[in-house]
């Protein structure tokens, strides 16, 4: 019983926010009049503050890394012309197109990576090397070190008795 009366409510529920929008919806239409905002009364400071300055500089202190990413960038030539205080997005647009140069001298080491790989594998495919053969010849080289410990051990014990 209380599952179909927590269906009926959820059903109760959505229904009447369906009814809701498509009500807003039906008397708003499509107007172009723009909404009025209330106007707010600016907050008024205690007291004790200290009274600031009303404006701030817009801009941002360039860091070493954010100067070094600067001229990677191509935006200034030398440390010497960046100037003191920089726009956020002009530090933004730096940043991004640093980080897409970095992507693509990846994307070509990963590439130029590959290819030598290739290279290299074509080149032992022709000396007739694999790594089954040289797996199999690492271990018979262990076989015969573990015959020869087997051996020397048995000469030891027969030359205690």
């Amino acid at each position: 019983m209380n599952l179909v009366r927590s269906r009926l409510s959820i059903g109760n529920l959505l229904g009447q926010r369906c009814r809701q929008v498509s009500e807003t919806w039906s008397h708003r239409g499509m107007c172009n009049k723009p909404q009025e905002a209330k106007a707010e009364p600016p907050p008024t400071a205690p007291a004790h503050a200290t009274p600031r300055a009303g404006f701030k500089i817009p801009g941002y202190r360039p860091s070493p890394m954010d100067k070094k990413i600067l001229i990677w960038s191509g935006r200034f030539k030398t440390p010497e012309q960046i100037p003191e205080i920089v726009s956020f997005e002009m530090i933004d647009a730096a940043r991004n197109k640093v980080r897409v140069k970095t992507c693509y001298i990846m994307m070509g080491l990963t590439i130029g990576a590959c290819l030598f790989m290739v290279f290299l594998g074509k080149r032992a495919a022709g000396r007739n090397e694999s790594l089954t053969t040289q797996n199999m010849e690492k271990k018979a080289k262990w076989r015969e070190e573990v015959q020869r410990e087997r051996e020397a051990a048995l000469a030891l014990s027969e030359k205690a008795q």
